[in-house]
């Protein structure tokens, strides 16, 4: 019996390369990092064994593509698709009876920016960041599968009908009448693509003071912070909270337990400046993880909160520690 020949360490590092372009496909077509590093990893696999097979007929970039979609598709079509807490029903009185837990798998996870965007043109960049952020993330998860790979691969990463059309072996006019109905589906959504500015742009001193008001928990200095129509959701609880009073009311209420936290910058998460929160155990002498705020400012004010609560799952993606003396 003759022996498999293994693919050259060459071939192996032009497959690597794509990671992180892959990753933010699958994450786009996910809406989970752990989701998407599984589907990342199965699909450099299937790379590697099929590689010897590989005839140069399509270009590697776009064979990955192919092998990445159909991974993706596999694994939307056996988990429910993954929500952010707006996504089941209006904003809610903030009162502790308000709170559900529901399932990890129910969740848009938070993803770093630096996993996804890539290094260079800023407009590249610009593109990158605005296409992962929290909202689009959560509306792409409404758009049927096959839609959803295609408004990704014609409007984020700017494929051509007929490349998406090979991609999926059917025809430029079913891509066409997908994406139609895909941008159909994302206006009833109210997405406004201007509505969270570059990163660059985010009010460094707004968010320095907010880090300051929060850990002073100082509630004239907050009020002044957050716009009177933020929002605030707390993943993995169903409840949200719309209007800056509901907002406070709850940190100053059933929440004020956060009262004497410590807020610690971390990496960009999804598009948006993100902090790793230690509130005061219950024993009094020191800090436990709380949540990852990712926190949405437009035109100088605070407009949105997103505290990821699980922080054994989501703070090593930060390289946040699970332990924290408060010095």
């Amino acid at each position: 019996m003759g022996t498999v020949q293994q693919p050259a360490p060459a071939v192996a590092e032009n497959l690597e390369q794509y990671r992180g372009e892959l990753t933010g496909y699958c994450y786009r077509m996910l809406g989970s990092p752990f989701d998407a590093e599984d589907a990342v990893q199965e699909t450099l696999v299937r790379a590697w064994r099929g590689i010897n097979r590989f005839e140069g007929r399509a270009a590697l970039r776009s064979w990955l593509y192919r092998i990445a979609t159909n991974v993706c598709l596999d694994m939307v079509e056996a988990r429910k698709r993954r929500a952010l807490p707006m996504d089941f029903g209006p904003a809610q009185e903030p009162v502790a009876s308000n709170l559900n837990v529901l399932p990890e798998s129910t969740w848009v996870e938070p993803i770093p920016d630096d996993r996804v965007a890539p290094e260079g043109d800023p407009a590249e960049v610009a593109v990158a960041r605005e296409t992962i952020r929290l909202a689009f993330v959560a509306a792409l998860q409404h758009l049927p599968p096959r839609q959803r790979a295609v408004l990704i691969l014609c409007e984020v990463l700017r494929w051509q009908a007929s490349e998406v059309a090979e991609l999926l072996e059917t025809t430029v006019a079913s891509v066409n009448s997908a994406l139609q109905r895909a941008r159909a589906t994302l206006e009833t959504r109210d997405l406004d693509p201007d509505a969270q500015p570059a990163l660059e742009e985010a009010d460094a001193e707004l968010l320095a003071r907010y880090v300051d008001a929060f850990q002073r928990y100082d509630l004239e200095a907050l009020t002044s912070l957050i716009h009177e129509d933020a929002t605030q959701s707390m993943p993995p609880y169903d409840m949200w909270l719309a209007g800056r009073d509901d907002i406070l009311a709850w940190w100053f209420g059933p929440g004020n337990g956060c009262s004497g936290s410590r807020v610690i910058p971390t990496r960009a998460a999804n598009g948006a400046p993100a902090f790793g929160q230690y509130k005061p155990n219950d024993a009094g002498d020191g800090y436990e993880p709380w949540a990852l705020q990712v926190i949405d400012v437009v035109d100088g004010k605070i407009t949105g909160f997103t505290f990821f609560l699980d922080t054994e799952r989501v703070f090593p993606l930060f390289d946040l520690p699970l332990e924290y003396s408060g010095a």
